[in-house]
């Protein structure tokens, strides 16, 4: 709940003057039995029209100033609470944006997706309400009691003693109910999880009719949450039934003796009534506070589950370390890597590239390729050995003097829904001539010949274009800013042999002072290259030009024959 307060504490003002306009109508509500009883016992007996007429007057005016009151307060509430939310849910996207790969892999973007929506929500409600009921409720309580208590204390003695029993019910119910919700956000966070899944793979699952199956797999993370929150649900509605059988209880006992002092003489009609809504009041008024706890319980666990996010470390610190001068451009030292810190996913890999150099990455599905890309990228750090640019180790280098140095294609990379421009300049600074230079070495002449050229609008995840022309466009947003450091994973899969090799010749001409590593399953992509590391399992099983490797790699050699033919031996 420290989080809640760091971000209401600028609105704590505000919060405090609608507390105060609350406070101000809930108390002015509060006097409308008493004069309610006034008109009974002391004005309508006497035949005092006047006073009735007056003191009638007077209700209306307090009812109306309580009603005004009542809405500018909760008008307020609704306010501080949406910016309350506003300012927590950037932070929160903020953080997240920050997480190094590792915390998302621990996290999952389920669990992530859930926490800036339904648990955001959830907080909101609970600000919102505590706002709106956390003093109304209050005071509508102890104030009812007070005013009771001087109209007819023996009646509010057993109004009194169900206060006990009530708080019990209150305490019990908020403590189970905090896990309770926590167990539902989590499977919610499934069930995001595995919306993505099939969203994601919609069109394999139909190809391979497997939709019925799916189904059924999410039937049984539907059917878990919804077990989850039934208990929760069945937790908490407990607690409604009890106040009300408590109250109902006590307003039956409360009627039964107030009868009979009024028969014995010792309490007048209108002093009964009052208090029987004065009684109503504290039972309405615990009936909110018991609904306000159940709010709690959801909201306290998602502010737990927020505050967990937002309390992450920095994982990837920027370390301070002393540059060596160094003709090298990247250099990798015995570099290991694990993701569950169990079983190497690489390891042992090192080697140098001097700048404008080219650096080829083949090898099985699963041996290691991506990694190194990541790891270059620091979204992870390597468990072993160093990695090196410009002779400076890359975790002394902050991540936005790094990325302002590389263009990058990822093997599964996205396009948003928007123009052509806006996704190759993606909220870069970008000439027009230089997006107009980056579609023509990535072979995009396409884009021209749709309907606006750059301005022509993509759908989702860029849907309206063929998968060659999706990869077009992603290397051409990767070269808009000219990169120093070029990281092309597995990019021209979807692009025919000739358009493939425009674009090598194109990027060898235009871009050739630019240091490249390009990660390919096909040879005729890396045998141009430089360097060329020939991975399998993690390691490195063979590295030197597309000649060399020929005659000393037997791996290498098998995918030419295999692609290119014995003639190109």
């Amino acid at each position: 709940m420290r989080t809640i307060g760091k971000y209401l504490r600028p609105y704590l003002s505000r919060v405090c003057l609608q507390l105060l306009v609350k406070l101000s109508g809930t108390v002015v509500e509060l006097f409308l039995p008493s004069m309610l009883s006034i008109i009974l016992d002391k004005y309508a007996p006497a035949g005092n029209l006047r006073g009735v007429w007056l003191t009638g007057a007077i209700m209306l005016l307090c009812a109306a100033l309580a009603w005004l009151g009542n809405v500018c307060a909760n008008r307020m509430s609704t306010n501080i609470s949406r910016r309350f939310t506003l300012n927590l849910r950037r932070d929160l996207f903020k953080k997240i944006t920050d997480l190094s790969a590792a915390q998302r892999d621990a996290v999952t973007d389920a669990s992530l997706v859930s926490r800036i929506t339904s648990d955001t929500y959830n907080v909101h409600n609970m600000v919102d309400r505590m706002q709106r009921l956390g003093v109304r409720a209050p005071i509508l309580l102890l104030g009812g009691i007070m005013v009771s208590l001087s109209l007819e204390p023996v009646l509010t003695l057993v109004l009194i003693c169900t206060l006990p029993l009530l708080a019990i019910t209150i305490i019990i119910s908020s403590k189970k109910g905090v896990p309770l919700f926590t167990r539902v956000q989590q499977g919610q966070d499934s069930m995001v999880r595995k919306i993505q899944e099939n969203m994601a793979g919609s069109r394999v699952i139909r190809a391979l009719s497997r939709t019925e199956w799916e189904q059924d797999a999410f039937a049984q993370v539907n059917e878990d949450l919804a077990q989850r929150q039934r208990t929760a649900d069945l937790t908490m509605a407990a607690v409604g039934p009890i106040v009300n059988f408590v109250l109902n209880t006590g307003l039956a006992v409360v009627v039964l003796v107030g009868a009979w002092r009024v028969h014995t003489g010792v309490a007048l009609p209108g002093t009964i009534i009052a208090f029987l809504s004065y009684f109503t009041i504290i039972l309405n008024s615990m009936i909110m506070i018991s609904r306000l706890f159940v709010m709690y319980s959801k909201g306290s666990a998602s502010a737990r589950r927020i505050a967990d996010i937002l309390a992450m470390a920095e994982d990837l610190p920027v370390q301070q370390a002393a540059s060596t001068p160094s003709e090298n451009h990247v250099e990798f030292r015995s570099v290991r890597f694990s993701y569950n810190k169990t079983t190497d996913n690489v390891q042992d890999i090192s080697f140098t590239l001097r700048h404008g150099e080219t650096l080829g990455i083949i090898g099985p599905t699963g041996s290691g390729k991506s990694t190194l890309i990541k790891l270059l990228l620091r979204q992870y750090d390597p468990d072993g050995g160093e990695i090196l640019l410009d002779g400076k180790p890359l975790s002394s280098i902050s991540p936005g003097e790094l990325y302002a140095r590389v263009g990058v294609v990822f093997q599964n990379d996205f396009l948003m829904a928007d123009s052509i421009r806006e996704n190759i300049r993606f909220g870069r600074d970008v000439a027009e001539e230089s997006m107009l230079s980056a579609v023509d070495c990535a072979q995009a002449a396409f884009v021209h010949q749709k309907e606006g050229g750059l301005d022509f609008m993509l759908n989702v995840k860029g849907r309206n274009l063929s998968g060659g022309q999706q990869q077009r466009v992603l290397i051409a947003r990767s070269l808009a800013a000219d990169p120093r450091l070029l990281l092309l994973d597995d990019c021209s899969s979807a692009l025919d042999f000739r358009t493939d090799r425009a674009l090598r010749h194109a990027l060898r001409d235009r871009h050739g002072e630019a240091t490249t590593i390009l990660v390919a399953q096909r040879v005729s992509a890396v045998m141009a290259a430089d360097h060329i590391l020939v991975m399998d399992q993690g390691r490195i099983i063979g590295q030197g030009k597309h000649e060399e490797l020929v005659r000393t790699c037997d791996s290498y050699r098998q995918l030419c024959l295999l692609q290119l033919g014995g003639d190109a031996l």
